[in-house]
């Protein structure tokens, strides 16, 4: 049961990372997210880069709130990666 657990987590993790590199790459083609993958991605990672943008410092229009999020996720991939 630990080990299907920990495959699960390392399958979330590695999920949650690409759908948030997706809504980047979709933003360089289509910055208001239209159609049904843009709506996926938006309200999918909302949630979880607000709370990072409220703490970050306005770079223009750059929005680094992705890469932060990115390097989190990256720790958690790292740690359930070497735990097991």
């Amino acid at each position: 049961m630990a080990e299907f657990i920990q495959v699960f987590a390392r399958f979330f993790v590695t999920a949650l990372w690409l759908i948030i590199l997706g809504r980047v790459l979709y933003s360089w083609v289509s910055p208001r997210f239209e159609g049904p993958l843009g709506r996926f991605l938006f309200e999918t990672t909302e949630p979880l880069l607000a709370p990072i943008r409220r703490f970050l410092p306005q770079a223009g229009m750059i929005d680094f709130s992705p890469l932060v999020l990115l390097l989190i996720i990256g720790v958690f991939m790292r740690l359930l990666i070497f735990s097991g």
